[in-house]
C-alpha cells in the first residue's frame, strides 16, 4: 500500500484535540494496516520520528430505517505517540 493510501483521515474531536498537546495524533487507516505500515507512512508524509503506535478495531454500528437495517462498515484506528518536539500542522495557518 501507498503511504498516502494508509493515512485515510485523521480523527479531530475535541478529545483528541487534547492528545495532541501531549503528541499524540489520531487517524483513520484501513483495516489491513498494521502499526508498522502506519509508523513507517506517518514518518514519510509528515517528516517527523514516531515512537508508538496504538490501534482500536471498531464494529461498525447497526442502523435502521424504518423496517429495513443495515450495518456500517467496521473501521480501525490508530493514534501515533511523536518524538517530544515533534509535531503534526493539520490547520494551515493556524
Amino acid at each position: 500500500m501507498e503511504a498516502r493510501d494508509i493515512l485515510i483521515r485523521p480523527i479531530i474531536t475535541e478529545k483528541t484535540t487534547a492528545l495532541m498537546e501531549e503528541g499524540k495524533y489520531t487517524f483513520r487507516v484501513p483495516l489491513a494496516a498494521t502499526k508498522v505500515d502506519i509508523r513507517n507512512a506517518v514518518e514519510e508524509v509528515f517528516h517527523v520520528k514516531v515512537t508508538a503506535v496504538n490501534t482500536m478495531r471498531y464494529e461498525g454500528k447497526l442502523k435502521r430505517m424504518g423496517r429495513t437495517q443495515g450495518r456500517r462498515s467496521d473501521w480501525k484506528k490508530a493514534i501515533v505517540t511523536l518524538k517530544p518536539g515533534d509535531a503534526i500542522e493539520f490547520f494551515e495557518g493556524v
